[in-house]
């Protein structure tokens, strides 16, 4: 494909040693040339660097040095440069306005990543890894990035939609030679088996996938209690920072604090709340609001009790409030003495302000949400909520071929199923994507992306 010449700064705005300025397209070479004073980069080999300044007329703009790389081994697959210059805001802008009087146009966000896909330089999951490398907080979330990079996820995408096209295949055969003796009769007592293999295959791949998707996108974790209990301490304990404002005042934590925590490679997004309890303070009482329905929306509840104390009504509340949430209970101020005692569900003692039993909550967390042996295993992991969608479609798509096959419903019916659980599966590597969910997908990129 051929498209017009797009230039962007590919380093974060603010001050910097250098930033570097991305320009891709057909004529990149000859517009970075004509402000370019230095060697004449039209005669120049691919991938080499050039000592030079950049220039409007006789005004010198900056020092810069510039690489050039030749289509096809790009990153877009199109003619590419690279301008390092200083850093700073204001040298870069002064470049990229050269640039731009000079024919190129400013990239939108995720227009070099679109190229590479549209140009078959990734297929769409690779793509859209590259974003999940740039927001990687922990190792885990790098691995899952790395491996889509890799091709983990189209492979498996591939390998799932040659199989269907064989089934369809079988099919057309079946229908438009029904003459043919050496074709074998695809049959409804045939198909069911083999559209059951494949249901239980994309079964596994989306139960699996939980654990891909809280990886990338992090366990949302509220911590509730009653006023005063160590909400506040632990969420600083678990920070090891001063976050939250820490009294002997209950009530002092008013609104929703959030941040987050790297857990041995699982990213916790956490939530203090405020204390639940009856009271007429107005601010306070938006706070307890804000509490009930964050754990509504919570994959994680961390109960905070106080140890040191029998249970109060305000605990019974709480215990019940969040009897059908995926919970960890926590015995706070253990060094005071241990009086509470569950009878159904186990408590983690731990002393947030001694920093005590944190390694158990820890290990808690991840036996939780956390599948090593799938971390650890050579399948595919599939982590993207798109992509889980797309696999929820195809599973339906299955189902409701396996059912006009145990309905006895005609075989060219049949295949009307399988060809749109084949297209979904599509979807996902962007072998049948439409121009609207592309352009969806790459404005969520950064501009020199």
């Amino acid at each position: 494909m051929i498209f017009d010449t797009i230039a962007a700064k590919t380093t974060a705005d603010g001050s910097s040693a250098i930033n570097v300025i991305r320009v891709s397209g057909s004529d990149s070479f000859n517009i970075v040339n004509s402000v370019f004073k230095g060697p004449n980069l039209l005669k120049q080999k691919s991938h080499t660097v050039h000592y030079g300044h950049i220039q409007d007329k006789n005004n010198i703009i900056d020092e810069v040095m510039v690489s050039i790389y030749k289509s096809p081994k790009t990153f877009t697959r199109e003619d590419v440069v690279e301008i390092s210059c200083h850093g700073g805001n204001f040298i870069a802008d002064e470049i990229l306005k050269l640039l731009i009087a000079h024919g190129a146009r400013m990239a939108q966000n995720g227009e070099f990543t679109k190229r590479a896909y549209l140009n078959g330089r990734l297929d769409l999951t690779e793509a859209e890894s590259i974003m999940d490398l740039v927001n990687a907080k922990s190792h885990k979330q790098l691995q899952l990035a790395n491996n889509q990079l890799k091709g983990d996820v189209k492979r498996l995408v591939d390998e799932l939609q040659e199989r269907i096209l064989n089934i369809i295949a079988n099919i057309e055969v079946n229908i438009d030679y029904p003459e043919y003796d050496d074709v074998l009769e695809m049959t409804n007592e045939i198909l069911i088996p083999n559209i059951d293999i494949l249901l239980n295959e994309i079964e596994q791949i989306i139960k699996e996938s939980e654990t891909g998707k809280l990886i990338r996108d992090g366990i949302k974790t509220v911590i509730v209690g009653k006023p005063n209990v160590g909400k506040s301490t632990l969420l600083n304990t678990l920070l090891k920072e001063d976050r939250a404002i820490v009294t002997d005042i209950s009530g002092t934590t008013r609104d929703l604090i959030e941040a987050d925590l790297n857990l041995d490679g699982v990213i916790l997004k956490l939530i203090d709340t405020a204390g639940i309890r009856i009271t007429k303070d107005v601010i306070e009482n938006i706070g307890i609001h804000k509490t009930k329905k964050a754990i509504e929306s919570a994959d994680l509840i961390l109960l905070v009790l106080n140890q040191s104390e029998e249970l109060k009504d305000l605990d019974k509340e709480l215990l019940e409030l969040t009897k059908n949430k995926e919970r960890i209970i926590l015995g706070n101020k253990m060094d005071l003495g241990k009086k509470i005692n569950l009878d159904n569900e186990s408590i983690i003692n731990i002393s947030a302000k001694n920093k005590e039993g944190i390694e158990e909550l820890s290990k808690a967390v991840k036996k939780l949400f956390i599948d090593e042996k799938i971390l650890n295993s050579d399948r595919a992991l599939l982590s993207n909520i798109r992509h889980i969608g797309k696999f929820k479609e195809v599973k339906q798509a299955l189902l409701d071929a396996k059912k006009a096959s145990i309905n006895q419903i005609p075989i060219d019916f049949v295949e009307i199923d399988l060809r749109k659980a084949w297209a979904n599966l599509g979807e996902i590597t962007g072998q049948s994507s439409n121009e609207d969910l592309l352009d969806h997908l790459f404005s969520k990129f950064c501009l020199g992306k």
